[in-house]
């Protein structure tokens, strides 16, 4: 009995510390699920809190008419050594110890109706309450609400279906053992805990039944059908209790005396005489905790393999979060170092391949930057009109002779000055998309998410030195520009002239110096030629800016980016002090409470796993 009361003894204890830590629920079964527990379930007014008080030898739960349990309660039940005086503690209030079981009485009505308020609400939200005690066996007990057939006034309608629903979450549950309670002068066929016990536990290998009220029975009747198995056959036999009746509760008789009254009436009675042995509250303590033994120990090897499933999870979350950082300057300076290197890796993954974002800086050159070029409003710009404008305001008071240089100059210029706009533009959009890279690579960057100050610096640093390109960019793009404007290229010009002259003697036109021709050169297809002349000249233009213009930002942006992106700011936290280190890798609060809390979880599974070996197979 010690080595089996160690061991569920040590159950609760786990089951406390998974409680405290949150452990109970999420994906997948939880250690704490996973653990055995007892359900108490019943009908209203079936006897639910007595059986409970008779298990505990303690008055501590609330009565009442209607629905009185209206929130969970996870009882755990902690033997202790003889002499120890007795106590009770909440979860909700860790730091109290309840002597007077009345007050727990009221806390327990208090706690419910923090959170359901003072109406007949229910609320799936448990109270964990823990009875230290040497008159208890170690045992987890869960008090659900009493299963009902109608709503009464106060109630929502949907409160029947709300109940059922609760308790069927905890009864559903493979390692749930059921305590289905079923008051004795009623008939079992009808019994609101035997029906649903039935559908979740049809083989009945988890579920006890409990027969209370026997001494409220009519005259002349009996229970022994039930009690012996014939009525309804359970794989683990029926337990009779009789409880304190209400004269004995309005007088406080106390539960030791409620015990030795029970025993005196089961081996007084003619009808259940033979079965006293087999009856009673005390009975029923020790059967559930030594069923909860021998299904602790059948589990042991899957609770072993859920408790190093869980260590390995923890681990792997822990490396994914990151470990603690060492507090000395090298350390935190080389973490720092590495974390750059990460986001620096992922950046070029953008860059080079491998991630996407890179392409498109590809498609502003492919097909942003001809877009704009062919929306240049060069048709208006070597119009015939504005073409006549410009060569007249460039001949001055003496029009040309024979070509208007001066004019086809300034009409060049003018074109020429139109390509600055999608220069400078796809200067702005590769910008753009780079710093669009920096913000999704610092976010890909799982060793970054730990640390957002850090994250910051980066992103800052990294955008700084973007600018700095970007200022190197655009001066390189106006510099072309403007290069095609300083120094034309005349063997274009001298082929176009000498073009023109061949086309004329071949069609028998006549020569330059013909007084007709000099005529012409003054009339309206004079000035359109012009204009043809310099828009191809401009086109030649644009075909060269066109593939240089991305050459340039390529060099000047993009490459600088991939190659020293972070120089400058390597050389800035090289020289910084431990401190200034220190901020930078200031973590993000619900990341380090993350990690504690995993620690505590992985301190959890590793000791259970340790005290389970040690007390299982002794």
């Amino acid at each position: 009995m010690a080595t089996m009361q160690s061991l569920i003894g040590l159950v609760n204890r786990i089951q406390r510390a998974c409680t405290v830590l949150g452990d109970h629920g999420g994906e997948g079964m939880s250690l704490w699920e996973a653990l055995p527990s007892v359900a108490v379930v019943g009908g209203q007014s079936s006897g639910k809190s007595s059986v409970l008080e008779s298990v505990v030898g303690r008055d501590f739960l609330p009565r009442g008419s209607g629905i009185v349990t209206r929130r969970p309660l996870v009882l755990q039940l902690h033997k202790i050594e003889d002499g120890r005086s007795e106590y009770a503690e909440f979860l909700h209030a860790p730091k109290r110890k309840y002597n007077d079981f009345a007050s727990v009485r009221k806390e327990i009505a208090d706690e419910t109706d923090r959170i359901t308020g003072k109406t007949k609400q229910i609320s799936n939200v448990p109270i964990h309450l823990s009875i230290y005690s040497p008159n208890v066996v170690n045992l987890t007990l869960i008090d659900l609400p009493g299963l009902t057939k109608v709503a009464v006034e106060g109630q929502p309608d949907s409160i029947v279906e709300d109940i059922e629903s609760m308790v069927r979450s905890y009864v559903e549950k493979p390692n749930c053992i059921i305590l289905a309670i079923s008051p004795a002068n009623q008939d079992i066929a009808t019994s609101d805990a035997i029906k649903l016990a039935r559908e979740v536990d049809p083989s009945g290998e988890r579920t006890f039944g409990v027969l209370t009220k026997l001494d409220l029975m009519d005259k002349g009747t009996n229970a022994l059908d039930v009690l012996e198995g014939r009525s309804y056959r359970l794989q683990h036999p029926w337990v009779g209790i009789v409880n304190r009746s209400q004269a004995d509760i309005n007088k406080n008789v106390d539960m030791i005396a409620a015990r030795r009254k029970e025993r005196e009436y089961f081996e007084t009675s003619p009808e259940y005489g033979h079965l006293a042995s087999k009856m009673g509250a005390e009975y029923l303590a020790k059967l559930l905790s030594q069923h909860l033994e021998t299904v602790i120990r059948q589990r042991i090897p899957s609770i072993i393999a859920l408790i190093n499933k869980n260590i390995d999870e923890i681990n792997a979350e822990l490396d994914r979060i990151g470990r603690p950082i060492a507090s000395d300057s090298g350390a935190q300076l080389y973490t720092i170092l590495e974390l750059c290197r990460a986001f620096d890796r992922v950046f070029k993954e953008h860059l080079d391949g491998g991630r996407p974002g890179g392409d498109r800086i590809y498609g502003v050159f492919d097909h942003q930057l001809p877009a704009a070029l062919k929306k240049l409003p060069f048709d208006r710009h070597l119009s015939m009109k504005n073409v006549q404008k410009v060569v007249s305001e460039a001949d001055g008071y003496q029009p040309h002779l024979i070509a208007p240089e001066q004019g086809y100059r300034r009409l060049i210029d003018g074109s020429i000055s139109y390509f600055k706009g999608p220069a400078e533009a796809s200067v702005d959009a590769v910008h753009f998309v780079l710093k669009e890279l920096v913000r999704k690579s610092i976010a890909e960057t799982e060793e970054l998410k730990r640390f957002p100050t850090l994250q910051s610096d980066i992103a800052a640093a990294a955008n700084e030195a973007l600018e700095r390109f970007r200022d190197e960019s655009r001066k390189t793009v106006l510099r072309l520009v403007d290069m095609e404007s300083s120094y034309l290229t005349v063997e274009f010009f001298r082929k176009l002239h000498l073009e023109t002259e061949k086309n004329e003697n071949i069609k028998g036109h006549p020569k330059s110096n013909d007084p007709g021709l000099n005529a012409d050169r003054y009339s309206d297809n004079h000035f359109r030629r012009i204009g043809a002349n310099v828009n191809s000249y401009i086109n030649m233009v644009c075909d060269t800016l066109r593939n240089s213009i991305p050459k340039a930002v390529v060099y000047c942006q993009v490459r600088e980016a991939n190659r020293c992106l972070l120089n400058h700011f390597y050389a800035q936290i090289g020289r910084r002090e431990k401190e200034q280190l220190g901020a930078m890798l200031d973590e993000d609060p619900q990341l380090m409470e993350k990690r504690t809390m995993l620690a505590k979880r992985l301190e959890l599974y590793k000791s259970a796993r340790d005290e389970i070996d040690s007390v299982a197979w002794k």
